[in-house]
């Protein structure tokens, strides 16, 4: 089983920077999903490929489990994201692009 540790980025569903601050590692899967006839669901064989993550406060500590228990890995390089700062009233400034619609 390969693995990849990495730092989940900021969702589209959150203002916030929760659950960005630790390092996951998330097994790969090894074996294709499949879609179930009857349902139309999703599955898969391996239970680890999708329902199997480790959280650590490090990169570090994250590389040095996978190391210390045999497991080939690859670690993925964190992206900040670019913020601006924007204010409410940058909706209706005199200045905008497009004109405010709602």
């Amino acid at each position: 089983m390969f693995a990849r540790i990495y730092r989940p980025s900021k969702t589209a569903m959150q203002s916030g920077r929760a659950n960005t601050k630790l390092w996951l590692l998330e097994f790969d899967a090894e074996t294709a999903r499949r879609v179930d006839p009857l349902m139309g669901w999703t599955s898969a064989e391996d239970m680890a490929a999708g329902q199997v993550r480790l959280t650590f406060d490090s990169k570090e500590e994250a590389t040095a489990y996978a190391e210390k228990n045999g497991i080939p890995f690859r670690v993925e390089a964190e992206q900040e994201p670019v913020m601006r700062a924007r204010a409410y009233s940058d909706n209706f400034a005199y200045q905008r692009r497009k004109p405010w619609t709602h």
